[in-house]
């Protein structure tokens, strides 16, 4: 008699021993989602805190802090302590990611789509940390900064949808408003994102170069950009308030309604921080605050957009149900 060869079973990955032992409730995967967008906003304000504190060169080289120490010395002062705890806060919020990756791939069934958005935010994550190492290597060169916060919202736009979508089922979208309002909603989206950009040239030509050093800036003046800027924001808040109209008009749903509003809410916030730092010399506090509003802003139209369709979620069966019903037969 012939004894069976043994064979080898499939190597699983650490995440797939993960999802088979652990499946995480809506509740767990969607704050598993929200803490990477938290943490997303929480680097973009800590890090305009680099630049605002004068704290951009506080480690002077990088992946080190300086040529001979992994972590700050007391020498750099108070700006290595920022720059270091900055860069200390990427670990945070790749652990927020890592937390969102493994709870969409432990979901039953496995939800691919939403894993892989969850990488997304990984790569991302992990291509700013090299933006951010050859920004200091480039003594804060405006253009490489403005890549840097860029990247970054690039981080909070994947994060924001991936939390968007784990309230959702992974069915084709469903329209929930007139095509031309969805079109109305693109417009809002690209004019916003434009607006971000622009955000930038008014940072790169102005006063807060990021280091107490003598850091070039980007060749404009930067109240003329600043100018650009707030024509930008006007458009986008018309748009806005146009929406937030329409979806009155076509009777779309009280969610839909709610984000318009809330995103009027936001730019007015917004447009008044902006006018009010720029007629008072562009403090730091102020600054800072606007930093956040476009963060808020951003957040704000991503969700607008995201509740014009809808992926319903499937209805889940009652195991017990059946196996009680298989019993009594």
């Amino acid at each position: 008699m012939h004894k069976p060869r043994p064979t080898i079973g499939p190597v699983l990955t650490p995440l797939a021993l993960i999802a088979r032992r652990w499946t995480p409730s809506p509740r767990t995967l969607r704050r598993a989602a929200l803490s990477a967008v938290v943490m997303s906003v929480l680097i973009i304000v800590t890090g305009g805190a680099v630049r605002l504190t004068g704290s951009g060169l506080g480690c002077d080289t990088w992946p080190k802090c300086t040529d001979d120490s992994l972590i700050v010395t007391p020498e750099q002062g108070y700006r290595g302590v920022i720059e270091f705890g900055n860069r200390m806060l990427t670990y945070v919020l790749s652990a927020a990611v890592g937390w969102a990756i493994i709870a969409a791939r432990s979901t039953k069934p496995w939800r691919r789509g939403l894993t892989r958005l969850g990488w997304a935010q990984f790569w991302i994550v992990m291509s700013n940390a090299v933006i951010g190492g050859i920004t200091v290597w480039m003594g804060l060169n405006p253009w490489t900064v403005a890549g840097h916060f860029l990247a970054a919202n690039s981080l909070l736009t994947v994060a924001v949808i991936t939390w968007h979508r784990t309230g959702e089922g992974d069915t084709a979208p469903r329209p929930r408003v007139p095509r031309p309002v969805r079109k109305l909603s693109w417009a809002i989206t690209i004019t916003s994102g434009l607006l971000i950009v622009l955000g930038t040239t008014v940072t790169g030509a102005g006063k807060h170069a990021g280091d107490s050093s003598d850091v070039p800036r980007m060749p404009w003046d930067w109240t003329n950009a600043a100018h650009v800027h707030a024509i930008a924001a006007w458009v986008v808040c018309a748009l806005a308030l146009a929406m937030w109209l329409v979806l009155r008009v076509v009777d779309a749903p009280l969610d839909t309604r709610a984000r318009a509003r809330d995103l009027l809410v936001v730019l007015l916030a917004q447009g008044a921080i902006g006018y009010v730092q720029y007629f008072t010399g562009v403090p730091e506090l102020l600054v800072a605050l606007h930093m956040l509003g476009s963060s808020l802003m951003w957040i704000a139209v991503l969700r607008l957009a995201l509740s014009l369709r809808e992926r319903p979620l499937p209805t889940a069966g009652i195991p017990a149900q059946a196996d009680a019903e298989l019993a009594k037969a």
